[in-house]
């Protein structure tokens, strides 16, 4: 009991010195990595001791993930009402904040512990992904509320396909994502599919297809 008392009343680590202890743990989480990294490398490179740490953060799981939702380095998306669907999407996902070469190396440095860690799985999932998948359907909702798409999209389907392509575009394929990219993805799938017929909008910007009539010519010849 009087252990759990006297750490109680231990100072907290906060202000410019929890800033550095976190854009520490970002560095060192891009170079070596989830598994690898340590509390005792963490310590090292923010110039502090291990009780420092574990006085503010109880595990590595629990630094990790708040060093990429805090930490000045880690990759973050911003929502702004550009108007549209295709300038919401842009300004979300490009930029040196957006959804780039950075972003995708921290996401590498953790995706096996996202598979193999349940502790940290849990906590990057609720505090990391969870806000981006919030932002990303707000995109969304407003672009229905517009008018601008169906109010039949399938929001939990078309809503990762962006990020999705580029992850695997990234992982797989080899290809660091860019602002280019970013758009002709927008451009050639994500438009193209919240418009198709299918979904209840017709391209304004297409002429209605004349297949329909076609068909009815031919059955009257």
């Amino acid at each position: 009991m009087m252990k759990k008392i006297a750490h109680a009343h231990r100072p907290r680590v906060e202000g410019e010195r929890e800033d550095e202890i976190l854009d520490g743990t970002v560095k060192l989480l891009l170079e070596l990595g989830y598994d690898k990294l340590t509390m005792d490398a963490v310590a090292k490179e923010a110039r502090a001791s291990k009780a420092t740490l574990y006085r503010r953060w109880e595990t590595k799981a629990s630094l990790v993930v708040e060093a990429l939702v805090r930490a000045k380095t880690a990759p973050r998306l911003h929502d702004h009402d550009t108007g549209s669907l295709r300038g919401d999407l842009l300004s979300a996902f490009c930029g040196h904040e957006g959804l780039n070469s950075n972003a995708t190396g921290v996401m590498g440095a953790v995706i096996t512990a996202v598979s193999t860690d349940p502790e940290f799985a849990e906590e990057f999932r609720t505090k990391f992904v969870a806000p981006k998948v919030a932002l990303n359907q707000a995109i969304y909702e407003r672009a229905q509320a517009r008018g601008e798409i169906s109010a039949d999209i399938d929001i939990d389907i078309i809503g990762p396909a962006l990020a999705a392509i580029l992850m695997h575009r990234a992982f797989i394929l080899g290809f660091a994502p860019d602002d280019q990219t970013i758009e002709r993805v927008v451009d050639h799938v994500i438009l193209p599919a919240v418009r198709h017929p299918s979904c209840g909008m017709q391209d304004s910007n297409k002429p209605q297809s004349n297949h329909k009539l076609t068909n009815k010519a031919r059955k009257t010849t």
